[in-house]
């Protein structure tokens, strides 16, 4: 893929479920907040053209502080997320001027190049694609009364994850459809799964953890002690 590619990086989120008074995209591994974990990688990799960073309207600043600090260079923009994050993600999109975009959670420190580039590989095969994993665990689907309707194959369940990668025009199309509709997917995907275009799958880790709870963070700071390359 010689096009140019954008990343969209969103850590707006306040993470109550982490129960403390700092975003969880704040909180430090190995002395360094979370999210600046995440962008090193994706600054590393010369198929990235161009970063735009979507945090708190609060956290701007000092967001742009602490890339200053690390010397993340190719962060272009840190902007203001939206209410939702599908509003955060429309905003980061409108200030790339990139062939393709890669959306990824600024809470998601684990990624690998490897995995960013079997994303891209796979998005120039089929158009889009997203990173995921296959479930481990059988799933049911449960009705209101907690009682369980249905057993989905479980070979046929993935599990999905970030980085997600789209031609950016396909994607803006997709936001701008789904607010005009009133219409909030679950992530970005969904929304371009609705205008009828393919989405490929490209297997991830299942170390590309989320951190969301003070047990996933305890786990990354004994994952940061151990991993080797990105």
């Amino acid at each position: 893929m010689n096009n140019r590619l954008g990343v969209v990086v969103v850590a707006a989120g306040r993470g109550s479920r982490m129960g403390t008074p700092e975003s969880k995209q704040f909180l430090l591994l190995q002395d360094k907040p979370v999210f600046i974990h995440t962008l090193e990688t994706f600054a590393a990799m010369p198929e990235v053209h161009d970063i735009v960073l979507v945090t708190g309207s609060a956290d701007v600043e000092r967001c742009q502080d602490w890339i200053r600090k690390y010397g993340i260079g190719k962060v272009s923009k840190v902007i203001a997320g939206g209410r939702e994050r599908q509003d955060s993600v429309y905003r980061g999109l409108c200030q790339l001027d990139t062939e393709w975009v890669m959306v990824h959670d600024g809470v998601r420190p684990f990624i690998t190049r490897q995995h960013i580039k079997d994303c891209l590989e796979a998005a120039a095969a089929f158009g889009a694609a997203v990173l995921a994993v296959p479930v481990k665990d059988t799933i049911k689907q449960v009705n209101d009364q907690g009682i369980i309707t249905a057993t989905p194959e479980r070979s046929s369940l993935w599990s999905i994850q970030t980085p997600q990668t789209f031609r950016l025009s396909e994607l803006m199309e997709a936001h701008e459809d789904a607010q005009t509709a009133g219409f909030m997917g679950t992530d970005d995907a969904m929304l371009v799964e609705r205008m009828g275009r393919q989405v490929a799958v490209a297997e991830g880790s299942y170390t590309n953890i989320k951190i969301t709870t003070p047990e996933d963070l305890e786990i990354a700071a004994v994952w940061m002690t151990t991993r080797g390359e990105k």
